[in-house]
């Protein structure tokens, strides 16, 4: 004969509950012995009946079974209890998100982006920052092509004023090499540009042109 199965719910009357109490008290205190005794386990059990009496089993104290148990919780509290410098970087961590958020947004629609949301008086301030933010830019560039310009009129009088030191020393140049040319040509014997035919201009004495050109004082 197979074993009906009892179906769990209240049962309305009052001595059948304090039978099936009782039994099922005492087997789930075996069991609690069994699995203590075969595991180890340190277990205590608490049992009110529901005319308020207190049935109980341990395999120590139940006291010293509390007492780590509300120690074992505490320790988890702790645990899960995130630190206060924890929960100062979650709170850095959630403002700089948030910043981050904000000035994407802005950035976006100062590129133009997201705009159906704004009213009027918003495109108005948007309208007005973007014109300030344009005339910085331009001042901007202003002042760098201003640096360029200045910059390469200083490099254009630096080339001139080498130009004009280059020019000066290849006239110097110029001039000593025509003053050694003059030198050279003065300091050439005169004998070799009068011709020396015997037989031509000889005056009426025998004396030879060529001695008197050669010899200005005469013999």
């Amino acid at each position: 004969m197979t074993r009906r199965k009892i179906q769990i719910k209240k049962i309305d009357n009052t001595t059948a509950r304090q039978v099936t109490f009782s039994k099922r008290r005492r087997g789930l205190f075996k069991k609690a012995q069994e699995l203590s005794t075969l595991c180890d386990a340190e277990i205590a059990l608490v049992v009110f009946s529901a005319t308020g009496k207190l049935f109980e089993y341990t395999s120590s104290s139940v006291q010293q079974v509390i007492e780590r148990h509300g120690l074992l919780s505490s320790n988890f509290d702790k645990l899960n209890q995130p630190s206060l410098e924890l929960q100062l970087e979650s709170s850095t961590s959630a403002a700089l998100s948030k910043e981050i958020a904000e000035n994407t947004h802005e950035l976006r629609k100062l590129m133009g982006e997201e705009l159906q949301e704004l009213n009027m008086k918003e495109l108005h301030e948007l309208e007005k920052l973007l014109a300030s933010g344009l005339k910085r830019v331009r001042d901007a560039k202003g002042e760098i092509v201003l640096k360029e310009i200045t910059s390469l009129k200083w490099k254009g009088s630096q080339l001139m004023q080498e130009n004009k030191r280059l020019k000066q020393m290849a006239n110097q140049q110029i001039q000593t090499l025509e003053l050694e040319l003059e030198q050279g040509q003065s300091s050439e014997p005169i004998g070799d540009f009068i011709h020396s035919d015997p037989s031509q201009d000889h005056d009426s004495s025998g004396t030879s042109l060529k001695l008197g050109l050669a010899f200005p004082n005469g013999i």
